[in-house]
């Protein structure tokens, strides 16, 4: 299929402006990184070569605040970054979403404070999901902070970690929200003051690093704390921040999932031209087999690429309005980014499988990616259980769980 069905779009900045396209900044790296994938992966964390390009790149800075030194991009050429850098390596790519989403927060934190956590030239946060052992006690001018959370993704080249925490008051009772559920606040503070676990020996996305953390009894000030999605903390007004880390999460890990399966397809379209199977005296893409699955497995990748920017594009253009998302329009963005892990997911399977033996070596293109590719549909995104919730919207009922 011609490439020019991949190409990014021009990236404009509110104003419409064209910004720069860090889309190619990412596609220009991508020999880089795919040269140190094995290095990544047996180190369990990005190398300092590729931490370094990525840095200069600004690609940690795809969501960052222009404010903030950081490019504040549109969510569909956020997306298609994300995906050229899963071409090469899936870890790296998962290591710079999960960074984008976490520098998120500087639109919620004092300018001072952002500049402080984002403003040097290789800054990255790095926080898990919220923990079942995390607290935040108010005290005065800040809170008393202990628990442990896990899945920290690239905090082995962070400097800052986040912490996801329910609020207790002074008296020890949690504090709660208007409609009653428990108050949540992330708290920032630098690494070397928590205690890392190098826990993270997984079968996919092991280049990401997602070690364990913990603190105990640690003050954070205020100020070093803010509520996601909490329009009293959002400083920043931009189109951009109308939409919340979870979406944002869920587009770039589904840019990470498209951009393995194109790779994995692709590096199957180059083995079929030339490997001849055992017993077989033509090559594989003479097999009318093959020739079906790689034209339903093509059909499959970019229609649910095409969905998904399609949702992201739609929104975009409320956004720019000023407009506020229906439950309609947030349960879409959760459907089309879980649809593009699960096709994803299908089409690495098929190829993997199709490529018979030569893909279980780990000297070829597909056990790697095979590896990541099942790692990035377990995470929350790629829940099928999303699929329930998107459902019930469509249908006119009330969503048993979260639509962010």
């Amino acid at each position: 299929m011609p490439k020019s069905s991949f190409e990014a779009t021009s990236a404009r900045t509110p104003s419409g402006v064209a910004a720069v396209d860090l889309v190619a900044r990412a596609r220009a790296l991508a020999p880089l990184i795919e040269a140190a994938s094995r290095a990544i992966e047996q180190q369990r964390e990005i190398s300092p070569e590729v931490l370094t390009a990525l840095h200069d790149a600004r690609l940690f800075r795809l969501l960052l605040p222009r404010s903030c030194g950081g490019a504040e991009v549109e969510p569909a050429i956020f997306l298609q970054a994300i995906e050229a850098l899963a071409m090469a390596d899936g870890s790296t790519a998962w290591c710079v979403a999960q960074a984008a989403g976490c520098a998120v927060s500087a639109a919620y934190l004092r300018p001072d404070i952002a500049q402080e956590i984002f403003g040097g030239p290789q800054a990255v946060l790095a926080w898990g999901p919220p923990g079942r052992k995390g607290r935040a006690s108010v005290v005065e001018g800040g809170y008393r902070v202990s628990g442990a959370w896990n899945f920290a993704s690239g905090s082995r080249h962070a400097a800052w970690l986040g912490a996801h925490c329910p609020v207790h008051e002074a008296d020890g009772t949690p504090r709660r929200t208007a409609e009653g559920k428990i108050f949540e606040r992330t708290m920032l503070f630098p690494k070397a003051k928590a205690m890392i676990s190098d826990v993270w020996h997984v079968v996919g996305l092991r280049g990401t690093g997602s070690d364990s953390y913990a603190v105990a009894d640690f003050f954070v000030p205020e100020a070093y704390s803010f509520t996601r999605e909490s329009d009293q903390d959002r400083r920043e007004r931009g189109p951009l921040y109308r939409f919340t880390t979870f979406q944002l999460y869920a587009i770039g890990f589904a840019g990470v999932a498209l951009g393995i399966a194109r790779a994995t397809l692709d590096a199957f379209i180059g083995l079929a031209k030339d490997k001849v199977p055992t017993a077989a005296t033509k090559a594989l893409r003479d097999s009318a087999v093959i020739q079906s699955q790689v034209a339903l497995a093509e059909a499959q990748l970019q229609s649910a690429r095409a969905f998904l920017l399609q949702t992201v594009r739609e929104q975009w253009e409320t956004a720019l309005r000023g407009g506020g998302f229906t439950l309609e329009q947030r349960a879409a963005v959760r459907l089309a980014s879980t649809f593009a892990i699960h096709q994803a997911r299908s089409v690495v399977d098929t190829a993997y499988h199709a490529a018979g033996a030569t893909a279980i070596f780990d000297s070829n293109p597909f056990e790697r990616r095979f590896r990541d590719m099942h790692a990035v549909s377990q995470q929350v995104q790629g829940h099928f259980s999303n699929f329930e919730l998107a459902g019930q919207c469509l249908l006119g009922l009330e969503p048993a769980g979260r639509i962010a």
